[in-house]
């Protein structure tokens, strides 16, 4: 299940890819299939672990060459442990909602960011986020829970100030957001709730069976249920950042 289109990020076979905040890695196992050259970034080991075994399947199968796997690095987001201009594409799915100082991290990713390369930024959605946060505080109030809410401009806004330009936006995942509001109001610790686990088998079978009318209904639905806002930018240059003016200028 992916939360960024590949063909707006723009990504070609070659290209070096960041996966920050990887987390299970379907990003990054993904842009491999695409032919990039990948690097997977979470603060959780046990989740890279599984990420790098997967990704040596992927090798041992021939469906990706070991060129396309660069390996997985346990690091923080505010702090990245890559050089000036390392990556052509860099994604950061569902990460930015988790962490205060998300203008530092968008910093951090415009610096290993290469002039020219794009970046996918995806958060949750403004008004089903507000929905989960009314209906169970502990959705946002417990360790590595959600700490903002992001409307699209303020996102995109940050982004800019972080070094770059736009190139875009969509919602994704309309079919998810009921989900996790019957999670909020069962309880989170509480998948054995009826209603929580024939959603869940509901969305399993459509994630594997990918029928036509769901794919239909969650076009459809996307503008106005979806759960993820995703937000494509590209890295400004060098010579038009000095040019730039300020924003609100």
């Amino acid at each position: 299940m992916l939360t960024v289109d590949f063909d707006r990020l723009g990504l070609s076979a070659g290209e070096r890819l960041l996966d920050l905040g990887a987390g299970g890695g379907r990003h990054a196992f993904e842009a491999m299939r695409r032919g990039a050259r990948v690097t997977a970034l979470d603060y959780s080991a046990a989740d890279l672990k599984d990420v790098a075994a997967v990704a040596g399947g992927m090798i041992a199968a021939d469906e990706i060459t070991e060129d396309q796997w660069a390996g997985v690095a346990n690091g923080d987001a505010l702090d990245l442990p890559f050089a000036d201009g390392s990556f052509d594409r860099v994604i950061i799915s569902e990460v930015l909602e988790h962490i205060w100082d998300d203008e530092r991290v968008l910093a951090e990713v415009a610096r290993v960011l290469r002039p020219g390369g794009r970046l996918a930024a995806t958060v949750p959605t403004r008004w089903p986020e507000r929905v989960s946060w009314a209906l169970n505080h502990r959705y946002h109030d417990t360790p590595g829970g959600h700490v903002r809410i992001y409307r699209q401009r303020d996102l995109e806004a940050r982004v800019e100030r972080a070094g770059f330009w736009l190139r875009g936006s969509h919602h994704a995942h309309a079919l998810h957001s009921p989900y996790w509001w019957l999670k909020c109001a069962y309880g989170l610790d509480n998948p054995d709730a009826a209603p929580v686990r024939r959603y869940h088998d509901f969305l399993c079978a459509c994630i594997e069976r990918n029928p036509a009318w769901a794919r239909t209904a969650e076009r459809a639905l996307n503008p106005v249920l979806g759960k993820s806002l995703v937000v494509y930018a590209e890295r400004v240059p060098p010579a038009a950042e000095r040019h730039r003016e300020p924003i609100g200028g």
